[in-house]
């Protein structure tokens, strides 16, 4: 039976580059909101952003239902940020009995601030289409994103760079 694979982290905690490895080790597809609305909007769709993600999600997860019963693998890439998106995701899957996990990427918080400054001078440079990280989007993400539990998570990987290990 295909499987779902949730990537839970902050903004800048390599969670693409995580999605990237497992589809390719996996057999799986990335569903990736933050690629979508980049592809759409470019780096700004204005005031209607939020509401925009909100709708992009819920296609994302009824379009999964038609991968999965194709027999292919997904890999959704797009943070999980409080744990009530994370709770309902995993009820989301669990209800129609498809076999569900949650891989969070923790790292240090200097480790996240050297990310996120690593990739602003990318996008300035014009080496990358991810979203520009000024000031009010990380306090935003920084107020808005919860630490999962242990029991939340499948997978709990220490991201290179931060001390700790894979577990």
């Amino acid at each position: 039976m295909a499987t779902v694979i949730m990537i839970c982290g902050k903004l800048c905690s390599g969670k693409t580059a995580y999605a990237g490895k497992l589809r390719k080790e996996r057999g799986a597809v990335t569903l990736s909101v933050d690629e979508i609305m980049l592809a759409m909007f470019g780096g700004d769709a204005g005031e209607a952003h939020d509401t925009y993600v909100i709708r992009l999600k819920k296609y994302l997860l009824d379009k999964s239902l038609e991968l999965l019963e194709a027999g292919i693998n997904v890999i959704f890439d797009w943070g999980l940020w409080t744990k009530a998106e994370r709770r309902e995701a995993k009820a989301f899957f669990a209800a129609r009995g498809i076999p569900c996990e949650i891989h969070y990427l923790d790292l240090e918080d200097e480790e996240w601030r050297s990310r996120i400054d690593r990739r602003n001078r990318m996008v300035l440079e014009g080496k990358t289409s991810a979203y520009f990280v000024d000031e009010g989007l990380f306090q935003k993400a920084d107020s808005l994103f919860e630490k999962p539990q242990r029991e939340e998570i499948d997978v709990w990987v220490q991201a290179a760079g931060s001390p700790g290990k894979q577990g």
